[in-house]
């Protein structure tokens, strides 16, 4: 397409007109794929004209470029967004020939996003296919003079070269890392000394300044992922500038660079110190040798940063950073000296503990404002860095330590606290707020977000305190006063809710249930989160088995108001959709499951409420997904005990189902899949599908649906659930059944699903039915086979064949094999089949399956006995079967991992979202065998009295292994059977 052509098209998508912008973005959708496309843009992009909106063409046009890149450079075929680029070879090193000197001619605008595209295609080409960049971006930064390419090839450097961070060792790792250090470690360095030196010259101009600064920032990351794995030799031998260049910064100051106004940006000086102590927090964790000299230079550097950072939010990263590198030292043995002496520590608790610990006023207008920010760097168990949670770190790590000293000066901090509080509470409440989270620092000494604290220090009476300062703050029943210090004293409860015995929790049940009716959300947001934990808290049942501390009988006198606080929280249109409280409600009603019949129609009015309100525009996919397993949590108590309540369920959730899919909601589709598969398969044995089922079957088949990667497991479970109930009543659409098999074991992602749907075709369809189309599918099999012989797919078709000689036998296996090519039926056994038996042994409901597969195919093949080939694959076969019998990893008699509600962290997962509680246990194709181990040795029995004396050497050939022999000869003697 000519450019101006190209050129218009893009000025046409930034045009505010709807209707034009759309028809020139399906236009660049379409051109996606033509040839020499991705050419033309970069051209379009890299060519300036005189026209007003030149900029921002081209950088939609650089936009396009970077998806282009990120969709189609190396597209992953089980990626449904992927797009396939019209490429040669030499189009492609063109493209790569000249993006970085592009990059380096574009204004900053494009440059970022040629910058990224640089990153993105090196993640697949770099450096095997693209030995020419690192070069090219070294020849940038160490000849130009012009800062902004200096700055883009920096920031281009250090995305290519993240990738070295938080991966596995490898040796191909550990050789692409040599390979980058023998090309930068030098000139990287170089730089580094240069700029820094450059500093002082350039002191009084702001612009330069602050170029230089981004440009250190950018080496130091890059440096840290250089550093990442293993400290390289060069820089152990240049260890003194790189130290020696982190101390100026870490000391540097210039009133020109810092904005007295600015309360929430970092500034390019405190961007650079943040970059500097990631750099010794690397090296401090790493405990690095040559290093260690320059601790307590560093040890003073940080501390007196510290000492110099405000209390306002642009410092918050670099706050943050300073105390994990020094909680890091304090917490390890070897550095003990620097930190022993009863001055240095009473220094750390005044001077940073206790500064960071302190509510600010920011924290103040988050609370209020910004409540999911607020909750998101205080919650328990979030990943989120606040000061508050990097501070009581470094008091944990104080306490393995020092713990005596440590306890003894918190001690004297909280009574001093608590007295300042109680003589003022209503200006003094600050003190009580940080009282507590003192003791919340000191008196754990091991915990997890799970389960909460399982050790505690001996030196802080939990308890004691909880009863004097904690339980007053939660019965005050005025919600407005001191809501942040109740907030805190709600997670007081939660972090120790172990340490709770079970008459006290339910005497506080009372207490939080009350607190969900606060108008502030962080107060009701910790209650929620504080039940919610409560009921999964554990203790010692019988034979040490751990029981859940609360019981559905212990929660029952509290479900009325427990309920109606939590839905009139979901009900408040004024509140945003509130995750912990969603979790709570579905919590709540697993615990309560068997006490549901009476509210049963209330609540699951409530869910399917505030479904039809999310529906419209889903926002927060983890309220979505406890939501939903909320409803499965419903279906799963009612329909066990009743499962013609069934129909009920049906006739509830149908209406908004269908409202899902009709408004092509993707982000609802699995689950409501998963719910339709959960209803049915509780449908009562012999009712058939039913008229709303039936009707939904056709369109489960549109190959739209499984175009999208997350509705795959859902429907394949859910098509699973049809054929299980009501195979008959679908077997008109078993073709298309087929096809939807077809697609899915063409993708390597999708071919389990594949296979659970053939599976179930095979369990549940007429043999009459299905046999007509077996040679097809076995040729489709065969030659998937033949392209890639991967381990899982390897597994999973031997998991079908011996399925498929289960439930059909093995002459009609051997017969079609042999029909697609003669002896094509013993070849994959000698080949595929037993040698994966051999390698790798199967568990539970596999195992009972190959067991039973392969009995049959011993006992029902006499055609294998009759030649010495033929027996040796008969050995090697019962040697496969008598393996996996007498493996007990392979769990034959259990045909599913034993789950427990409680211990299973349940939440979104942006590729599908599994809901725990609709999962249901996996059925046994083969339930008329009641034991695959007697009916193995049976069938052998049997075969061995039809031919008497021929399997004698067999059996002593195959079963040579004295474990083998053994486990053999045990289970002929428990089956009666003598050989």
């Amino acid at each position: 397409m000519a450019e101006d052509q190209l050129r218009q098209i893009f000025s046409q998508s930034l045009n505010p007109d709807a209707s034009s912008r759309n028809a020139a973005e399906s236009q660049l959708k379409s051109l996606r794929t033509a040839p020499g496309h991705a050419l033309s843009v970069l051209r379009l992009i890299s060519t300036a004209t005189d026209s007003p909106s030149d900029m921002p063409v081209r950088q939609a046009a650089s936009v396009h470029f970077k998806n282009l890149v990120k969709k189609g450079w190396a597209p992953d075929e089980d990626d449904e967004s992927r797009i396939m680029l019209s490429l040669s070879d030499q189009d492609r090193t063109l493209i790569k020939n000249n993006l970085v000197d592009l990059m380096c001619t574009v204004p900053p605008q494009i440059q970022a996003q040629c910058s990224e595209s640089i990153a993105l295609i090196a993640a697949t080409d770099f450096p095997a296919k693209w030995d020419n960049l690192l070069s090219d971006l070294i020849g940038k930064f160490t000849t130009s003079s012009d800062w902004s390419v200096i700055n883009g090839v920096l920031v281009a450097t250090n995305s290519i070269l993240k990738r070295f961070r938080y991966v596995q060792r490898s040796d191909a790792l550990y050789a692409d890392i040599l390979y980058v250090l023998q090309r930068i470690q030098e000139p990287l360095t170089k730089l580094f000394t240069t700029v820094v030196g450059q500093l002082d010259g350039i002191a009084g101009d702001p612009r330069q300044l602050t170029c230089r600064l981004n440009a250190l920032r950018s080496i130091n990351r890059i440096f840290y992922s250089l550093n990442y794995q293993d400290l390289p030799e060069y820089f152990e031998d240049h260890m003194a500038e790189w130290m020696t260049g982190f101390a100026k910064l870490l000391e540097y100051k210039n009133p020109l660079l810092v904005d007295p106004d600015e309360e929430v940006q970092p500034g390019p000086i405190d961007e650079v110190q943040v970059s500097v102590v990631q750099n010794l927090n690397l090296y401090g964790n790493k405990d690095e040798e040559p290093f260690i000299p320059y601790l307590p230079q560093f040890t003073k550097l940080v501390w007196d940063l510290l000492m110099t950072v405000t209390p306002m939010s642009k410092h918050d990263a670099l706050a943050t950073i300073s105390i994990r590198f020094l909680s890091s030292l304090i917490g390890k043995l070897m550095h003990r000296s620097i930190f022993q002496d009863e001055a240095t520590l009473r220094e750390i608790l005044t001077r940073i503990v206790i500064p960071n610990l302190t509510i600010r006023e920011v924290d103040e207008e988050k609370f209020e404002d910004d409540p999911a920010e607020f909750i998101l760097g205080d919650m328990e168990g979030s990943d989120s860095e606040s000061r508050r949670k990097c501070t009581q770190e470094m008091l944990r790590a104080m306490c393995r330590q020092f713990e005596g000293q440590t306890t003894a000066i918190v001690s004297e901090h909280v009574g001093s606290m608590l007295q300042q509080y109680q003589a003022d509470p209503a200006n003094q409440w600050k003190m009580k707020d940080v009282a507590v989270h003192l003791i919340l620092g000191v008196a754990v000494r091991a915990e997890s977000a799970q389960f909460g604290v399982s050790q505690v220090n001996d030196g802080v009476n939990v308890m004691d305190f909880f009863s004097k300062h904690v339980y007053s703050e939660l019965q005050e029943a005025n919600m407005s006063v001191r809501p942040m210090v109740k907030a805190t004293c709600i997670k007081f409860v939660t972090t120790f809710r172990q340490q709770f015995s079970k008459e006290q929790i339910v005497g506080l049940m009372p207490l939080l249930i009350a607190h969900l009716g606060s108008g502030d959300v962080v107060v009701h947001t910790y209650a929620a989160a504080a039940i919610e934990k409560i009921l999964t808290a554990k203790v010692a049942g019988p034979g040490g088995v751990k029981v859940t501390k609360i019981t559905g009988a212990d929660l029952k006198p509290f479900l009325g108001g427990l309920f109606t606080a939590l839905f009139g929280i979901v009900d408040n249109a004024d509140l945003n959709e509130n995750e912990y409280v969603m979790k709570c409600i579905m919590r709540s009603l697993n615990v309560a499951r068997d006490d549901l019949m009476d509210v049963v129609q209330v609540v699951l009015e409530k869910l399917t409420d505030a479904l039809a309100r999310v529906a419209k525009n889903p926002k927060n996919p983890q309220y979505n997904h406890f939501l939903f397993e909320s409803i499965a949590v419903l279906i799963r108590a009612v329909c066990t005990k009743d499962a013609a309540s069934t129909t009920a369920f049906e006739q509830f959730l149908f209406p908004p189902f269908q409202m899902v899919l009709q408004m092509e909601v993707v982000e609802f589709t699995p689950y409501v899949f998963q719910l339709l598969a959960q209803i049915l398969e509780f449908r009562p044995e012999g009712a058939g599908l039913g008229e709303a089922y039936t009707s939904l079957f056709a369109p489960l088949l549109t190959p739209l649906l499984w175009e999208r990667r997350g509705n795959v497991p859902a429907l394949t479970r859910l098509l699973t659930a049809y054929l299980a109930k009501g195979a008959s009543e679908i077997v008109l659409q078993l073709e298309g059944m087929l096809g939807v098999f077809q697609k899915l074991i063409s993708s390597k992602a999708n071919e389990a699903y594949a296979f659970d749907l053939l599976r179930g075709i095979v369990i549940y369809m007429s043999q009459e039915k299905v046999l007509p189309y077996m040679k097809q599918i076995f040729q489709i099999l065969m030659m998937k086979l033949q392209a890639g012989k991967t381990p899982k797919y390897v597994g999973l078709v031997t998991h079908f064949f011996a399925l498929f000689i289960g439930k059909c036998g093995s002459q009609v296996y051997m017969d079609q094999l042999n029909a697609l090519q003669p002896g094509l039926g013993l070849m994959l056994m000698t080949q595929v089949w037993i040698p994966r038996l051999q390698q790798f042994s199967p568990t539970r409901l596999e195992a009972k399956t190959q067991v039973v597969g392969l009995t049959k195919l011993l006992c029902e093949t006499p055609a294998l006995l009759s030649d010495p080939n033929g027996q040796q694959i008969w050995g090697q076969a019962l040697a496969c079967a008598v393996k996996i019998v007498c493996s007990p990893e392979s769990h034959l008699n259990s045909l599913s991992a034993e789950g427990n509600d409680d211990d299973v962290e349940i939440g979104y997962d942006a590729t599908f979202s599994l809901l725990h509680f609709a999962t249901r246990p996996s059925r046994d194709p083969f339930p008329e065998i009641a034991d695959a181990s007697t009916s193995l040795i049976q069938g052998v029995g049997l075969v061995s009295s039809s031919s008497p004396g021929q399997l004698t050497p067999i059996l002593a050939q195959c079963l040579q292994d004295p474990k083998l022999r053994s486990g053999f000869d045990t289970l002929c003697q428990k089956a009666g059977v003598q050989l």
